[in-house]
């Protein structure tokens, strides 16, 4: 795999936890925010960190997960994106960004690392192929 992280945004701390030590566990780099807020002024201070998003759709107060992926895809527009949401599945087809995945709660944990790894093993497969 790339070197880069895996923004992890989720409103819930235990989730959060759970999430961060699966990833890692995983051999993936996390870098784990609780708000959208914090999630952007992460991504926003180094993009070229990162290679996936991970994100919950609500996040409290502010901004929606939705509304973090695209302002992500704005910089990165095929960074990886995988949203989890106890409520907010039915939306994906309306506001997740394209080539996108939704994991409704409750979820397992090895559903995230299936659903991150086969996003960036399509990354990395599609950027072989457009690479001369």
């Amino acid at each position: 795999m790339s070197i880069g992280a895996v923004l992890v945004v989720e409103d819930e701390t235990m989730i959060l936890l759970d999430l961060e030590s699966a990833l890692e566990e995983a051999g993936f780099q996390v870098v784990g925010v609780g708000t959208a807020a914090e999630a952007i002024t992460a991504f926003d201070a180094d993009p070229g960190n990162f290679k996936a998003l991970l994100s919950d759709i609500r996040l409290g107060p502010g901004l929606s997960g939705w509304e973090v992926a695209r302002h992500v895809r704005q910089t990165n527009s095929t960074i990886p994106v995988v949203y989890v949401s106890g409520d907010s599945a039915g939306q994906w087809g309306a506001e997740g960004v394209p080539n996108s995945i939704m994991i409704s709660k409750p979820f397992f944990l090895p559903q995230v690392i299936t659903a991150i790894s086969t996003l960036l093993n399509e990354q990395s497969t599609s950027d072989a192929g457009t690479q001369s």
